[in-house]
């Protein structure tokens, strides 16, 4: 099998962060890329295993080598997914599942066009106002902008191939994983499927040696 990323995009308070969590801890067949930041590691983060914590200069230099499937910066730090750690969960034999937003989802995609992409989407907007709210964390300007850009996150959905509303965790779990289980039995996906068929098709042949053909009508 041809292992690929699996990109999980949403508005803020859409679940993708929970959905990816919930089936890394479930499936030994997915790995996660150890992305980069130029934030201070935090509480008991620790560096190679959380973020890479890179400083700017460092983040910048990688960024102008091409080193990044995507970046972004956000709340005045530096994020970014680097090529060889996604190609070293590929060569682990384990698909990567990542949570990346709109921007960076393309990006990703243009650094690795076998990635498959799944939209979350809240199953209304008093939902997602409600999931930001009960975070606790939100002032109300900063609900608003969040609000604001869930507006045009929601915009970019036709560039994504499916979509998962996520009413219920459990529900929304087990259709992203419905969706990894389809995407590796897709021919493509298959390594040495011609030869395995060819074998199949000469096992056949040699086992109808010998039997008389059915009398012509």
């Amino acid at each position: 099998m041809i292992h690929f990323p699996v990109i999980l995009s949403a508005p803020s308070g859409g679940g993708k962060t929970t959905i990816a969590r919930r089936l890394l801890a479930t499936r030994k067949d997915l790995g996660y890329s150890v992305s980069c930041t130029t934030r201070a590691p935090r509480g008991a983060e620790r560096d190679g295993v959380d973020y890479h914590f890179l400083s700017r200069d460092a983040f910048e230099a990688r960024r102008r080598g091409g080193d990044f499937a995507e970046w972004a910066e956000v709340h005045g730090n530096l994020y970014g997914t680097l090529k060889s750690e996604v190609q070293r969960v590929l060569d682990e034999g384990r698909h990567v599942i990542m949570d990346i937003d709109v921007q960076g989802a393309k990006a990703f995609h243009a650094a690795f066009p076998s990635s498959v992409l799944v939209f979350v989407l809240p199953p209304s907007a008093e939902v997602l106002r409600d999931r930001l709210a009960a975070r606790s964390t939100e002032g109300p300007e900063a609900l608003a902008l969040r609000l604001r850009n869930a507006r045009e996150e929601l915009r970019a959905i036709e560039d994504y191939q499916y979509v998962v509303v996520n009413e219920d965790l459990d529900r929304a779990v087990a259709q992203v994983a419905a969706i990894l289980d389809a995407e590796s039995a897709r021919r493509s996906r298959l390594r040495a499927l011609e030869d395995q068929v060819a074998v199949l098709i000469a096992e056949i042949e040699r086992g109808l040696d010998g039997v008389p053909h059915a009398a012509a009508r």
